[in-house]
């Protein structure tokens, strides 16, 4: 799944440009859905239902989009002005290296310290007074290589470092499409019987509002769903231990809440049962923060019971995104406990 997950990584996909992303993972799974109904809506969705019909609908969630830029401008002198696809904080993206779909590459600039006003060093840094450096010397010379509403992205090294360490850009949450494309591979070539009208929803645009999963939640309309996500935590040097969300190297993230949904009590009981019984690795989320797809699936027309499972982490929405990969695995092997047992 290493390999897996190291090329979805590096696939180019923000939100609203899944298009590459999608594609991999059709081709990753192609082998192991003839059994299963493959639909792809007109928002961006790639749902795949193994059809079992009179059990319960678990829906299994991740997203395939990324944070990204969009050209908003070309100026005369061929730097590209640019509006954030997804949040981010500035102060991580000046400097940074860029890439285009169709591969051209720039850097991040903004205005070098020693010709700050007072006031602008010691506010926080503006994406509006931020640009995109391609090479160019003239407006025209830019409109050759590229064009407002032209998506990029960060141009990142996929790195192991450490003994348990992964390092790339769209780590959130090309690690849920991973583990999902595993996942239907399991449920592909098991031969037990699945306890549910099962689908893997691999949504879109996520990073904007989360549309993409609401579109596929009111299709399946699911009696229960999980989220595959990252979670942004802050065990770093420097932050106490009471202020550090989660720990990468903890396993699996198991949380009752964030900003946007309040997660089925009696669902994350079963999930942390299954984690007991199968010595899975896993870590309850200290604080209620940040928000995912679970809040839109939540909210389809006949109602459903959500959780997520999270991996930890650092630096998120930047290109030097940092996960443990044995927390990887031990939500990759959660989620497998949940599709193969029945909820009571």
């Amino acid at each position: 799944m290493k390999e897996l997950l190291k090329r979805l990584s590096l696939a180019f996909g923000p939100s609203g440009c899944e298009d590459s992303v999608r594609a991999m993972i059709e081709k990753e799974i192609e082998p192991y859905i003839k059994n299963a109904e493959v639909i792809k809506d007109g928002v961006g969705n790639l749902i795949v239902h193994f059809n079992s019909e009179g059990k319960p609908r678990l829906m299994v969630s991740a997203h395939m989009d990324e944070v990204g830029f969009m050209v908003t401008g070309i100026t005369q002198n061929g730097l590209l002005k640019f509006g954030a696809v997804g949040g981010f904080d500035p102060i991580v993206l000046s400097a940074k290296r860029v890439i285009s779909e169709s591969g051209v590459k720039g850097n991040i600039i903004s205005k070098p310290i020693h010709l700050l006003t007072k006031e602008e060093s010691e506010g926080a840094p503006k994406i509006s007074n931020m640009s995109i450096d391609i090479g160019a010397d003239s407006k025209k010379e830019a409109e050759a290589l590229t064009f407002i509403g032209d998506y990029f992205t960060f141009d990142s090294d996929f790195v192991e470092y450490g003994e348990d360490l992964l390092k790339c850009k769209a780590l959130d949450d090309r690690l849920g499409c991973a583990i999902m494309c595993q996942l239907i591979k399991d449920v592909s070539e098991s031969k037990s019987e699945i306890p549910f009208d099962l689908y893997f929803s691999f949504s879109c645009k996520e990073e904007v509002g989360y549309s993409g999963a609401f579109g596929a939640s009111a299709q399946i309309k699911p009696d229960y769903a999980i989220v595959i996500e990252s979670k942004a935590v802050s065990d770093i040097f420097g932050v106490p231990d009471e202020k550090k969300v989660c720990t990468l190297g903890d396993g699996v993230i198991i949380s009752f809440a964030d900003k946007g949904a309040i997660y089925d009590r009696d669902l994350v009981r079963h999930i942390m049962r299954l984690c007991d019984e199968n010595k899975i690795k896993y870590q309850t989320n200290k604080f209620i923060s940040g928000g995912n797809d679970s809040a839109n699936i939540q909210k389809n027309a006949s109602g459903c019971r959500v959780s997520v499972l999270s991996a930890a982490s650092r630096y998120i929405h930047s290109p030097a995104d940092v996960i443990s990969y044995s927390d990887f695995l031990t939500i990759y092997e959660a989620s497998r406990a949940v599709i193969f047992t029945e909820i009571k």
